[in-house]
């Protein structure tokens, strides 16, 4: 079994909101151990929101503002590998430009290496391109890598019908299609993505990182959240 597990950089942030917190990163590297340790195969996506939001500024080009989003995700995997690390895994950094001895580059092929010495597998950098996101670049390597599905660490529980923080009302999905994320507008991945998704058969488990052993139970499937089909 081999599975894509993203995360958002804000949810590695706590309360603090930006950095990192350091227990919330070990509770997650533990819960990797776990899956690690029986045999599954993880690769890990992570946004870079607790450093920076590129869109958000009007004063820098975009292409120069996405840049320095691939840098934080850089960043954030160095940090989180060395947690890894701190609690007994293996790790390596994949990045899909050079950026000296800090990271490898990217290839199938050096992933698969990694992957076939049971070490956790970074995939930094998003795509290596503007105008991407790290929705993207996590539906892309999972593509790339023959992943089973992609596990999906969010603030929230799960995908909804409208945004819970706004309507008391909105209804949580326990299952939904591709095809329904992307005629409905639901935003569990960004649009270029959950095509990228779509046309490439690859299923998503949405989830709150928060909650007690998440991913451990997203990854069993007996999980409090959303199974995004791709039939």
């Amino acid at each position: 079994m081999r599975i894509l597990l993203k995360l958002s950089g804000e949810a590695l942030a706590g309360d603090k909101k930006t950095g990192f917190d350091e227990e919330t990163v070990r509770k997650v590297a533990l819960q990797v151990k776990q899956l690690v340790d029986n045999g599954t195969q993880v690769g890990i996506v992570i946004g870079g929101g607790n450093f920076w939001r590129g869109r958000s500024s009007e004063n820098i080009d975009r292409t120069k503002a996405d840049q320095i989003g691939m840098l934080a995700t850089i960043m954030n995997c160095i940090y989180v590998s060395e947690i890894f690390r701190s609690v007994g895994m293996m790790t390596n950094i994949l990045t899909p430009f050079e950026c000296g001895s800090f990271t490898k580059l990217f290839s199938k092929d050096r992933a698969n290496k990694y992957f076939a010495r049971n070490q956790v597998v970074f995939f930094a950098g998003g795509t290596g391109h503007p105008y991407f996101s790290t929705d993207t670049g996590v539906v892309l390597r999972a593509i790339e890598v023959d992943a089973d599905y992609i596990l999906l660490a969010k603030a929230i529980d799960g995908v909804y019908d409208s945004d819970p923080a706004k309507n008391p009302d909105a209804k949580r999905y326990t299952t939904l299609s591709i095809n329904e994320v992307i005629e409905k507008n639901l935003q569990v991945v960004d649009m270029t993505a959950s095509i990228l998704a779509r046309d490439n058969h690859m299923p998503m488990r949405v989830f709150a990182l928060q909650e007690e052993n998440s991913i451990v139970k997203a990854s069993t499937g007996e999980f409090n959240g959303t199974t995004v089909t791709t039939d």
